[in-house]
């Protein structure tokens, strides 16, 4: 798989978020995805910048996302999900229910 935004969304709408059972794409939770450059002594190297939020502030499964996000980028060829993926937590603007995708509000019952 190529390093593209569409494949990032591709692999990252495999996350599922545990308690919802529904993937992190569809809920809204994805702000932003960017590829950029790092320039290092052996050259140059792909960045990937995932900007996202959590349903509250004091989600205790932070860990448990920051984990499967860089996991699920590991399909990408050439990605070392922990030099190449930065995932930049915020909270501005907070989530709410209107975020999640049609299909996605409908499977929890709003």
């Amino acid at each position: 798989m190529d390093l593209t935004t569409k494949n990032i969304y591709k692999c990252l709408s495999t996350v599922i978020d545990p308690e919802l059972n529904i993937d992190i794409v569809s809920m809204g939770l994805i702000y932003d995805v960017t590829i950029g450059k790092v320039q290092l002594e052996s050259g140059e190297r792909d960045k990937i910048h995932i900007l996202m939020t959590l349903t509250t502030p004091g989600c205790p499964l932070i860990g448990v996302f920051d984990k499967m996000v860089r996991d699920s980028l590991s399909e990408i060829e050439g990605v070392d999900a922990q030099k190449d993926v930065e995932v930049e937590l915020t909270f501005d603007p907070p989530w709410i229910t209107d975020m999640m995708t049609e299909e996605a509000r409908a499977e929890i019952g709003l």
